[in-house]
């Protein structure tokens, strides 16, 4: 957490009151909340009405792509299509998935290029039959490997056939200038740690003529979309890392995709197997993303958290054995490449000597794990056959 976010969480946590009760402690806690709503809303350049608070952007997601599904059909029985990009965060992509199994919806993924950029070709083939879709989810940046969606092309294109838009904005604010007003999605999911806010705090902006059907049922907070006791000290260090976060947003992303370039480029020079998978073009300033042919994926990550280095496998682990991500492999990446991938991610907090830490170790972190995809037998991606525990 940002230090102005700390400051605001622990001034307001002591405070007794109920943000929802008509005594004096409630009152007061219900101005914290109104005024940090009013300076989320600045920040990200909304209404206050608009800002819906959740407990995170997994949250935040679920309660737009479910939302914006029910209250679509619950019109037209007929929009029973949900169309969501192929590289979509767990929070959109299973979110959309549940809807086919408890309320019929039919999931369809909108393919990408080798960057990870929507097919807007495609979207708009999917939309000859608008009046079967319910909504259309796609991310701003993707978190796993960088590239920076075409959202207005999305939002014109979803617009033009009456179908509205949900935006995961959840890596996009941290590095991007962000205003929601222009952008003109219905709904936008956003989340506090990003910013170096509290985890389990977050947003839904719901544009004011966007209808949503509650996932919670309650005493009604957040004009019904979000029912629950609120949080006044998580909502005003929310608003306190947010605000900092766009203030030095002009400086700071410059600065952050120097690191990323610098790292980048010192990696391939002492392991030149890695190859950048995000080379170029429009991507966040803090994702770096490649892969190690040849080197087993887990080793990779292994031998870096032993030196240190906090960095992500870009694939799930499923009884020991790597499965390749699901993003990359919609980018048309071979599993087996996939397999060995690492995700570097920079913040507020990094600094050079972290660059200078992959770098010192790199070289020997990418023969080790080299050696171990040999000593496996040459398994895909590296990896031998590992038995169910």
């Amino acid at each position: 957490m940002r230090a102005a976010a700390m400051e605001a969480y622990t001034r307001v946590a002591g405070v007794p009151g109920n943000a929802s009760a008509g005594h004096a402690p409630g009152r007061a806690a219900r101005r914290v909340v109104e005024d940090a709503r009013e300076s989320i809303a600045d920040s990200l350049g909304c209404g206050p009405a608009e800002v819906t608070l959740t407990a995170g952007g997994t949250e935040a997601d679920n309660l737009a792509v479910a939302g914006l599904h029910r209250a679509r059909r619950a019109a037209d029985p007929a929009r029973r299509r949900i169309l969501v990009s192929a590289v979509e965060h767990p929070a959109v992509a299973a979110a959309a998935d549940a809807l086919a199994l408890t309320d019929g919806a039919v999931v369809e993924r909108i393919p990408v290029d080798a960057r990870g950029a929507v097919d807007l070709g495609a979207l708009q083939d999917e939309l000859r039959d608008a009046a079967s879709v319910s909504l259309v989810a796609c991310m701003w940046a993707n978190n796993e490997v960088g590239t920076v969606q075409p959202i207005g092309h999305v939002l014109s294109i979803a617009h033009a056939r009456g179908v509205p838009v949900h935006v995961d904005a959840v890596q996009a604010v941290p590095g991007l200038p962000v205003d929601l007003a222009a952008l003109g999605a219905d709904t936008v999911a956003v989340s506090g740690h990003k910013v170096g806010g509290p985890v389990r705090s977050g947003v839904l902006v719901v544009r004011r003529d966007t209808l949503l059907v509650p996932l919670l049922h309650g005493g009604g907070q957040e004009r019904g979309l979000r029912p629950g006791t609120l949080d006044p000290a998580a909502t005003a260090a929310l608003a306190a890392a947010l605000a900092e976060t766009v203030t030095e947003r002009p400086v700071e992303a410059p600065r952050l995709a120097g690191l990323r370039d610098r790292l980048l480029a010192g990696v391939v020079d002492r392991a030149p197997e890695a190859v950048v998978t995000v080379a170029d073009g429009d991507r966040l300033p803090g994702i770096a993303h490649l892969t190690f042919p040849g080197c087993d994926g887990e080793a990779l990550q292994f031998l870096l958290d032993s030196r240190g280095i906090a960095a992500s496998a870009a694939s799930a682990c499923s009884a020991g054995v790597l499965r390749p991500s699901p993003v990359l492999l919609a980018m048309g990446m071979a599993a087996d490449r996939a397999r060995t991938s690492v995700r570097f991610s920079f913040g507020h907090t990094s600094t050079d000597s972290d660059v200078d830490a992959v770098l010192a170790v790199i070289a020997e972190v990418a023969a080790g794990a080299r050696r171990v995809a040999r000593a496996l037998g040459g398994a895909p991606g590296g990896r031998a056959a590992v038995p169910a525990a």
